[in-house]
C-alpha cells in the first residue's frame, strides 16, 4: 500500500518484561535499555536499510544522550 500524505506510521512494535536486576534501574537507564534493545531486535533491518535512520523519543530524561 502506498500512502502520499507523507505522514510517519508505525511499522513495529516490540514488547520484552524487565528480569528482576532491571527492575532496580533508574527510570532514564530504563528508557535508554528500551531504545537500545530496539535497535538490537531490528539491527538485522537497519543494516541493510540504504538510507539513514534516526530514534526518536519524548523521554527528557535522555536529552543528555542525544546532546552528546
Amino acid at each position: 500500500m502506498e500512502y502520499k500524505d507523507e505522514r510517519w506510521r508505525l511499522v513495529g512494535y516490540l514488547s520484552k518484561s524487565l528480569n528482576e536486576m532491571e527492575k532496580n534501574y533508574e527510570i532514564y537507564d530504563k528508557e535508554m535499555l528500551a531504545v537500545i534493545r530496539g535497535l538490537e531486535n531490528w539491527r538485522h533491518l537497519l543494516e541493510e536499510a540504504h538510507f539513514k535512520f534516526e530514534v526518536w523519543t519524548d523521554h527528557k530524561n535522555l536529552e543528555y544522550f542525544m546532546k552528546v
